[in-house]
């Protein structure tokens, strides 16, 4: 006789870590990240950068759903690893359409509708393999009821924007966004499970160091057709170094104090902690470094010659705005998840973004590589100034032994 299709899923225990099958999953992510950069960088204007981030917050949503699954059950485990597996074809394909996702190109299959229609699937499945692992917990089925909704609207109304084009589409994308996210907000996380604080935290750490990665991939690719060259040795150090930056400010502490402030809370309230601060507040921080991306993959071309470019020529407008403000947007993300975390409000954080925001129009007459350096320099003034000022209470994070 065979088996249900529940039991062959094995739970997912409070100290369970991620599994080879997630970081597999993860690389369609690094894919699709890099899609939103090249198709924001092709149309570097406000309406661009405002589609690239309804990109993102779709592709976010579809990754959410996993992380949440996979710490109610084992993604390598029995039908989960055969669901996760094709939740990942249909991402990569999703991925595919990106250059399509608002305007169609000739011949073909109709690139909006496909991307819609690989939201979906990636969705469905999702919600499908949830109920099947929810089993006989009546309040994780309810929850998923109550869900399902959000899931066809939004869905639904990316299907209506492949049909649309210009300001309007970009409104429906915009309304199917807030379907998704605003829905599931509003019915509230009673019912969801949070099993494993330290498979949670440590898959969005993960995530995170997958977009820093993909700021570096954006480096390398911007100037793979130019000559090497000592302006674009300089510049790639320094976004490099930028990067190193971000992750610094996020690893150092602040990823082992959250999970520990994640483990120590319970039930309903570890779950309304997952989902302020991983599930909404890691958006902006996946935004942010996108956005970066994209500055300096422009940053890069600029100094390298591309297009005429000379070393003096200044980046601006949304790209300049892109770069610095996709900084400031991580540190205001980074405030708020520590707030919700820890009660901890860093003062210097929010100085820092209100400064990247204020330099923006006057970096904007200086030369390329100088407001590269400019921004390298502030983000390493942030690193210094919080290692003298957090000395000892970084010492007791990283080095105090925690049951």
């Amino acid at each position: 006789m065979n088996k249900p299709l529940r039991s062959r899923m094995e739970r997912v225990g409070e100290r369970a870590s991620a599994t080879n099958l997630e970081l597999f999953f993860d690389l369609v992510f690094v894919f699709a990240l890099t899609q939103v950069t090249a198709m924001m960088a092709e149309t570097p204007t406000w309406p661009g950068l405002l589609r690239g981030a309804l990109l993102l917050s779709v592709i976010w949503w579809s990754w959410i759903g996993y992380s949440w699954l996979s710490n109610w059950v084992k993604a390598d485990e029995g039908l989960a690893r055969s669901a996760m597996l094709i939740a990942m074809a249909a991402m990569f394909l999703l991925a595919l359409a990106i250059p399509e996702a608002f305007d169609d190109l000739p011949g073909g299959l109709d690139g909006p509708l496909v991307l819609a229609f690989c939201y979906l699937l990636v969705r469905v499945v999702h919600v499908w393999l949830f109920w099947i692992a929810a089993g006989d917990e009546a309040e994780l089925r309810a929850q998923l009821v109550r869900f399902v909704p959000s899931m066809i609207g939004g869905t639904a109304l990316l299907a209506i924007a492949s049909q649309l084009s210009g300001a309007a589409q970009t409104a429906v994308w915009a309304a199917a966004v807030l379907a998704d996210y605003g829905g599931t907000m509003l019915i509230g996380t009673k019912g969801w499970r949070l099993p494993s604080a330290k498979h949670f935290a440590e898959r969005y750490g993960l995530i995170i160091i997958i977009a820093l990665g993909e700021s570096i991939v954006a480096i390398g690719v911007g100037v793979t057709h130019l000559a090497i060259s000592w302006p674009i040795i300089v510049a790639a150090t320094l976004g490099l170094a930028i990067a190193g930056a971000l992750w610094w400010s996020y690893f150092d502490t602040h990823v082992l104090a959250a999970e520990q402030a994640l483990a120590e809370a319970r039930g309903a309230e570890r779950v309304r902690m997952g989902q302020v601060a991983y599930t909404y507040l890691h958006l902006p921080l996946m935004i942010g470094i996108v956005m970066l991306a994209l500055g300096l993959k422009k940053v890069l071309g600029y100094v390298g010659g591309e297009k005429g470019h000379t070393l003096a020529d200044p980046l601006y407008g949304p790209p300049l705005w892109a770069m610095y403000g996709g900084v400031a947007l991580f540190m205001f993300a980074y405030v708020g998840i520590g707030w919700r975390t820890k009660h901890v409000f860093k003062v210097e954080r929010v100085v820092l973004g209100v400064v990247l925001l204020a330099v923006v129009p006057l970096v904007s007459y200086v030369p390329a590589m100088a407001s590269l350096g400019v921004l390298t320099v502030l983000l390493i003034a942030l690193i210094v100034y919080e290692w003298f000022k957090y000395h000892d209470i970084r010492e007791e994070i990283r080095h105090a032994t925690h049951e």
